[in-house]
C-alpha cells in the first residue's frame, strides 16, 4: 500500500544518485512510499549565479514537482545541505506531510534564513560539520520542537548514510501511524 510520495533533493555539487538520497529512496520504498530524486546538476553548474548554483531555480523546480505530487496525495520533502534548504523553502508554499533535513544550512549568504512549515520535522546533522555549526542547527530546531539527531560526522554525513535512512524511515512510519 502506497501511503505517499517523497521528493528527495541532493546537495550542491552532488547528484540524484548520491548515497544519502539513494538510501532515503530505498527506505521510503520499504515502508510503502514512492520516491523521486530530482536532478539539479544543470543548475549547480551555473556558478556564475551564486557560489551555490542557481538556488532560486532549484526552488522553482522543486516547487513544481511538489505541487504536482500534492495533487495526488501526501508528500514528504527531504534534502541534504542545499537540498535541505530548498525543501524547507518549498514547504512554506506546499505544505508537506513531513520534512526531513540533513546538514541544513541555517544561513546562506544573502538568501533568507532557512524556513520550514509547521509540519512533522526531523533533522540529521554532524557535530563536526565544517560548513554549518551544530549549535546553529540546534538553536534553529529547538523552537520548532524538531526531532534532531546529531552524529559524529562532517557536512557530507558520509559515515552515517544508514543512520540517515533509519531516521527518515522513522519519520515516514510516524506519519503513517499518526
Amino acid at each position: 500500500m502506497v501511503t505517499g510520495h517523497c521528493i528527495l533533493s541532493h546537495g550542491f555539487e552532488s547528484g540524484p544518485d548520491a548515497a544519502k538520497v539513494t538510501a532515503l529512496a530505498e527506505a521510503a520504498q520499504r515502508v510503502g512510499w514512492t520516491a523521486e530524486r530530482p536532478d539539479y546538476t544543470d543548475l549547480d553548474a551555473r556558478s556564475d549565479v551564486s557560489p551555490y548554483g542557481d538556488v532560486y531555480a532549484r526552488i522553482e523546480r522543486l516547487l513544481a514537482l511538489a505541487r504536482a505530487a500534492a495533487e495526488r496525495g501526501p508528500v514528504v520533502l527531504a534534502g541534504s545541505s542545499l537540498g535541505a534548504y530548498i525543501s524547507g523553502a518549498v514547504s512554506m508554499q506546499v505544505r508537506p506531510a513531513g520534512l526531513f533535513l540533513m546538514a541544513p544550512p541555517i544561513h546562506m549568504g544573502p538568501a533568507p534564513a532557512l524556513q520550514a512549515a509547521d509540519v512533522p520535522l526531523s533533522l540529521l546533522h554532524g557535530w563536526n560539520d565544517e560548513l554549518i555549526p551544530a549549535g546553529d542547527v540546534i538553536a534553529w530546531a529547538q523552537p520548532r520542537r524538531a526531532r534532531l539527531l546529531l552524529v559524529d560526522d562532517g557536512h557530507r554525513l558520509s559515515h552515517h548514510v544508514d543512520a540517515s535512512a533509519a531516521a527518515f524511515r522513522r519519520l515516514l512510519q510516524s506519519l503513517y501511524n499518526a
